[in-house]
């Protein structure tokens, strides 16, 4: 009888877990709103949940007597995920963890106690008055538990603050605000796999975005073209970072800026693969280590030793008004045989607030970076 896989939403962001696990000879299982599940039509089964309700997918779950559970590439769903986990003893992080991982106040507030670099910051939550005290201009401002670049900016004049404050709380599951220090550098991410408490390092992500005020990815590269030293100093960083927030299985994806001056500083750290294709598609691309079923036998309680078997150029660029080029590649994928994928999925080209305002993408591999 088939092992049983619980995975958590049931959007274009789960599918290439879902059809990896099916590959796999598992019977999965989906929880979502209706609206978007493009995993109903691929999953052996489907509940029309809200990925929140954790209590309700805790005891389907229980009657479905899943073997495993897990999301990638969601913020959102990654503590009902640990909830489940912990509540049935299958593995997973502990709740506490995946909340410090998910809530962007709960994390700093353990990742500077364990003396990591960080942004200096400021938590405001609705019906609060600003308190900016120790913080100067520029200033970055974000909902406190959302990602894809959603409801952040960059904030440059005391006048615009308050409507800055007031979107990111809008936009906030918890009604929360971030306010702090900008830091100027280079984006990269780490993306890692842990196992028992041991982390696997596996690629570092350089990536190029819109910048101010909304800093939405333009295009992400593997392998990063950082120096070796570099990027063992800050794999050495990502493990103490892990540990800091109680990360213990799974996969991870940290996002750093390092500034001109070296200084390395961590902006972000998800429970999950990252999204924009770079935990689905690029890692394996770039190393032969296949992320995907890494995540789910970690899941199903299997023990893994990851094992990277090439070394190759993998990544995405998008397609948006500021990258009108990436059409022609879109359009002409079939003759770039370094072109693994490409769709567009919008005809108008919009300018950029978030992540979900791109209108297409294509993904390559090839012995060298694929320039546009």
């Amino acid at each position: 009888m088939s092992k049983t896989l619980a995975v958590i939403g049931a959007s274009y962001l789960q599918r290439p877990v879902v059809e990896r696990a099916k590959q796999m000879g598992l019977r999965t299982i989906c929880f979502s709103w209706p609206q978007g599940a493009v995993c109903r039509d691929i999953c052996d089964v489907f509940y029309p949940v809200s990925i929140i309700e954790k209590e309700e997918i805790l005891r389907i779950c229980q009657t479905e007597k899943i073997d495993g559970i897990c999301t990638i590439a969601s913020d959102v769903a990654a503590p009902t995920v640990a909830f489940v986990a912990q509540q049935m003893g299958l593995t997973g992080n502990s709740y506490e963890a995946a909340c410090k991982a998910h809530d962007k106040h709960l994390m700093r507030e353990a990742l500077v106690s364990a003396g990591v670099d960080c942004p200096h910051y400021r938590v405001m939550a609705k019906g609060q008055g600003l308190n900016v005290d120790g913080l100067s201009l520029p200033l970055i401002v974000k909902p406190s538990d959302r990602s894809g670049s959603l409801g952040v900016q960059k904030i440059e004049s005391w006048d615009d603050l308050v409507a800055a404050v007031q979107e990111a709380e809008r936009v906030s599951l918890a009604g929360e605000a971030l306010i702090e220090e900008y830091i100027e550098g280079r984006e990269i991410s780490v993306e890692t796999i842990s196992c028992g408490g041991t982390h696997y390092p596996l690629q570092i992500t350089d990536k190029v975005t819109t910048g101010a005020p909304h800093f939405v990815e333009l295009a992400h590269h593997q392998p990063s073209s950082l120096p070796a030293e570099t990027q063992e100093k800050i794999f050495a960083i990502t493990r103490h970072a892990l540990d800091a927030l109680g990360i213990t299985n799974g996969a991870a994806h940290s996002e750093y800026r390092i500034t001109p001056e070296g200084r390395i500083v961590v902006m972000e750290i998800g429970g999950r693969l990252g999204g924009d294709f770079i935990g689905s598609h690029l890692v394996l691309l770039s190393t032969g280590y296949d992320f995907l079923q890494g995540v789910i036998e970690v899941a199903l309680g299997q023990k893994i030793a990851p094992i990277k078997t090439r070394q190759m150029y993998s990544g995405v660029y998008f397609l948006s008004d500021q990258t009108p080029e990436v059409q022609h590649y879109i359009s002409h994928a079939a003759e770039y045989p370094e072109i693994i994928v490409a769709e567009q999925t919008d005809n108008e080209l919009k300018p950029l607030t978030c992540s979900a305002d791109r209108s297409g993408y294509f993904i390559y591999q090839s012995n060298k970076k694929f320039y546009v």
